[in-house]
């Protein structure tokens, strides 16, 4: 059993992707707000990708930013939502409502061109 467990392991470090990756976690801005950002510099160059990064009024912007320059170029990036903090505001005549607080997971993948 563990021979077969070895040759997995072996198969799949074979076609692991060799390309460097960056990846933010748990980030504190909703996927949706993010992926505003990530489309400005998909398949972009990667200086004109900082510059375009270095002008954008959004609050994900820097965060790309640092995860780019982590990376050092962009080629493919995915993004996904990442847990949602549930937390409660209060309402009037002793209610509540939810609110989601949520969070996102941002991956960059670097490539040649």
């Amino acid at each position: 059993m563990a021979t077969r467990i070895r040759e997995k392991a072996k198969v799949r470090k074979e076609t692991a992707d060799k390309r460097p990756r960056a990846t933010a976690r748990y980030v504190r801005i909703s996927s949706r707000k993010v992926k505003i950002v990530i489309d400005l510099i998909r398949g972009k160059q990667v200086d004109e990708a900082l510059a375009i990064l270095m002008y954008t009024p959004k609050a994900a912007a820097p965060v790309v930013e640092k995860l780019l320059l982590s990376a050092i170029a962009n080629a493919e990036n995915n993004l996904s939502p990442g847990p949602t903090l549930k937390r409660y505001v209060a309402r009037s005549r002793g209610s509540a409502s939810p609110m989601l607080k949520r969070t996102s997971h941002i991956t960059v993948v670097l490539d040649q061109k």
